[in-house]
C-alpha cells in the first residue's frame, strides 16, 4: 500500500534526525580525546622540582646511577625500552648494581606527543603507578603516536588500574608541565640534544650506546674502580 505524502514527509524527517545525531555523538566522540594540552616553555617554579630528581628505580644504595633522557614518542627511546632495558633490568638494577633514573626530555618539533604522554606518566606516579604505565606508553607507541594519544593514553591508566576521576583531573590540571619543564632544561644544560642519551659518571652517552652489554661493561667497570653510591 502507498505511504501518504504526510507520512513520508514524516519519515524523511525522522531519518534527517537521526542521521543528524548520529554525526553529532560522531562529532563528540573525535573531539572529546583533545581536551587535554600540556604548555612547553613554561616557568619552572620551585615547587616543580622540589623532592623531586627524576623517576628512579634500583637501591638507594647502588654504587653506580645512569640518567636516561628520553621522549616517549621517539621511537628510538621505544626500542632501548623494549630490547635492552629489560635486561639491565633484570641484571644490573635488581642486582643491586645500579640505579636507574629517568628524566623527560620531550622534543616538541619532531613529537606532538611528547609532552601529553610525559604528563600520563607523571599522573601514573601520582597513584604509585609510575613503571607500570610508563611500559604500558612504550610498548603501544605505535598505536598513540598516530593519533588520539589521549584517549589511548588514559586506556593505559584504566589498565593499570588508576583511579581515574584522580586521573582526569590530573591531566586537566597540567600540573606536572614545569616538572616536564626542568627535566628539559635539565638535559639541555648538560649538551643532550637526542634521546635516549644516557649520564654515568658525568659523561653523556648517546642512543648507540644504550647496549645491555655496554651498559654492563660500564657499570662493572665503575664498581671495580670503587665507585660509591
Amino acid at each position: 500500500m502507498a505511504r501518504s505524502a504526510g507520512g513520508m514527509k514524516g519519515f524523511y524527517l525522522a531519518l534527517g534526525a537521526i542521521a543528524v545525531g548520529g554525526l553529532g555523538l560522531l562529532g563528540y566522540q573525535l573531539t572529546r580525546g583533545g581536551s587535554v594540552s600540556i604548555p612547553a616553555n613554561v616557568t619552572v617554579l620551585a615547587a616543580d622540582t622540589a623532592g623531586f630528581r627524576g623517576y628512579l628505580l634500583g637501591s638507594d644504595s647502588a654504587p653506580v646511577e645512569i640518567t636516561e633522557y628520553a621522549d616517549y614518542q621517539c621511537p628510538f627511546c621505544a626500542d632501548f625500552s623494549l630490547v635492552q632495558f629489560p635486561d639491565i633490568k633484570s641484571r644490573l638494577i635488581d642486582t643491586g648494581k645500579l640505579r636507574w633514573r629517568y628524566r623527560d626530555y620531550p622534543l616538541d618539533g619532531l613529537h606532538p606527543s611528547a609532552r601529553i604522554s610525559a604528563h600520563t606518566a607523571a599522573c601514573a606516579d601520582e597513584q604509585g603507578k609510575y613503571w607500570p604505565v610508563h611500559n604500558l606508553i612504550y610498548q603501544g607507541q605505535s598505536d598513540w603516536a598516530r593519533g588520539n594519544a589521549e584517549g589511548i593514553l588514559r586506556g593505559y591508566a584504566e589498565a593499570a588500574q588508576l583511579d581515574l576521576a584522580k586521573y582526569d583531573e590530573c591531566m586537566q590540571s597540567a600540573r606536572y608541565a614545569g616538572r616536564i619543564e626542568a627535566s628539559l632544561q635539565e638535559g639541555t644544560a648538560l649538551g643532550v640534544t637526542g634521546t635516549p642519551t644516557f649520564l654515568v659518571a658525568g659523561r653523556l652517552l648517546q642512543a648507540r650506546e644504550g647496549r645491555y652489554d655496554r651498559i654492563r661493561a660500564i657499570v662493572d667497570s665503575l664498581i671495580a674502580a670503587g665507585a660509591q653510591p
